[in-house]
């Protein structure tokens, strides 16, 4: 594996604060306070995540309790009405657990945390249990990489792979990859648009070719 954090593993939080089912409501209130999260894990046994609380699920609860509409609450998903009395964190913690492998890749987990909503994720081994944590802000670590780490990375597995005999230079501004020269197979063009944005902490990738080298 090269440079790049290409995993969850790479990026993940490993120290991880989590909660049995029986946690008591202001339990919950408090470790997130100090912690400074907004959702928990819920786990039991060894270790094995069965769910997770957020501060949605906390402000639902205290939502709900105070309203004394009833019809109003026949009106709202069942299971926040269940919240509404909700004590423990088996009881408030959402279902099913929306978790994430360690040798996900970033993108994979970007893509999970987009459909399902949330801001992070339990990380999860083989059997369940509880490896670590990601978040959003921990994806996004990746655009701190360094312009010249970034170059040397295009050079190295791309550039010296498609163009070992094109005099081809990598430049990189801000995250903005340039591959400047001629390029003798133009058909190869695409292909390394493709393999340059995959590279982790890359924004956007450019093209400038001598007209000459274009012409079929």
């Amino acid at each position: 594996m090269s440079g790049t954090p290409h995993l969850v593993s790479d990026v993940m939080t490993r120290t991880v604060t989590a909660v049995g089912r029986r946690a008591p409501f202001k339990e919950i209130v408090r470790l997130m306070r100090d912690r400074q999260v907004s959702a928990l894990p819920v786990i039991e046994g060894a270790g094995r995540v069965v769910g997770v609380v957020s501060e949605a699920d906390l402000l639902a609860n205290e939502e709900l309790r105070d309203d004394p509409d009833a019809a109003y609450l026949q009106l709202r998903q069942p299971v926040d009405v269940a919240k509404a009395d909700a004590l423990t964190a088996g009881d408030l913690m959402s279902l099913p657990a929306i978790t994430v492998r360690p040798d996900a890749t970033l993108s994979e987990a970007a893509g999970t945390m987009a459909r399902e909503g949330v801001k992070r994720l339990p990380v999860v081994d083989e059997a369940g249990l509880l490896a670590g944590i990601v978040s959003r802000g921990d994806l996004l670590k990746v655009f701190l990489r360094g312009d010249a780490e970034i170059a040397d990375e295009v050079r190295r597995e791309i550039g010296s792979y498609l163009f070992p005999s094109s005099a081809v230079r990598v430049e990189v501004s801000e995250g903005v990859v340039t591959l400047a020269g001629r390029i003798r197979d133009t058909a190869l063009v695409p292909v390394a648009a493709r393999l340059v944005r995959a590279v982790e902490g890359v924004v956007d990738v450019q093209f400038d070719i001598p007209r000459e080298s274009t012409a079929p």
